[in-house]
Parts: structure tokens; sequence; C-alpha cells
């Protein structure tokens, strides 16, 4: 598929609408259907359609290995230091009334930070398993 020109073209005019939908779940389900895990997984389908119509190459010089290893453990920090936030302000573990002197306003802070580890960390692991697949059976590239 390297050389096809109608799929990278349809590619190149597709994926930003793609991540554009990503954004879209992601700032939208505090209100409606989606989320982090919704948002991660159209996040990493949008590299891996990349990677699918430019090659395993080009997908990991777009999204280094290294960042995917650590977009994994940056989501699980965000998400943990939310929960630790919590405490350090005199609530309990994942306790969000306490972000913010507004008990709502700190809720809608609270859960929008723990959305975004999620969507950090399922899109880091989504990106590190279409890694390790692709490459299963490869001698060279």
């Amino acid at each position: 598929m390297r050389h096809d020109v109608i799929l990278r073209v349809i590619a190149k005019l597709l994926i930003p609408f793609i991540l554009l939908f990503a954004l879209y779940v992601q700032f939208h389900g505090d209100f409606g259907p989606g989320g982090g895990f919704q948002a991660g997984v159209i996040l990493a389908a949008a590299v891996i359609f990349y990677g699918l119509i430019y090659g395993l190459a080009d997908a990991r010089k777009l999204v280094p290995e290294a960042v995917v290893e650590s977009m994994m453990a940056i989501g699980v920090l965000i998400y943990g230091g939310v929960g630790v936030a919590g405490l350090l302000l005199g609530g309990n573990y994942l306790d969000y009334f306490v972000l913010d002197p507004n008990p709502v306003h700190g809720q809608h802070r609270g859960i929008f930070w723990v959305e975004v580890g999620v969507a950090v960390t399922v899109s880091g692991v989504m990106l590190k398993i279409f890694y390790m697949f692709a490459d299963r059976g490869r001698v060279d590239e």
C-alpha cells in the first residue's frame, strides 16, 4: 500500500478529522457517551491507520516507541496524581470535591484530569500492542 496514491491522499484527509473526533469524545465525555477510554482508542486508531497506509517505519517516526512507553506511564501518573492531590487537600483518594473551593467545579476538574490520564494510557497501550504485533515475524525493514 506504500505507493497507492488514492489511499495516501484519503488518509491525509481523514486523519485530522479522526484526531478531532478523538478530542470531541474526550471533552464531551462529561455530558454524553465517551470519555478517556474511547478517546484514547480513537487517537491510537488514527496512528494505526497512518501506519497501515504509510508503513510501520513512518508510524514509528511519527510516534516513537519511547514516546509510547512514556505515554503508558504518564497516563497512570496523571490518574494517580489526581487521587494524591485529593489526599493532600484533605479529602479521600480520588475525592474530587476538594480540588476547588466550589465542589461542583472540583468534581469537573477531577473527572477531566482522570479522563485525560485514561486517554493517554489507553492510547499508549493500544499503540504498544500494534507495534508489537506489527513487528512480529519481521526480519528487517
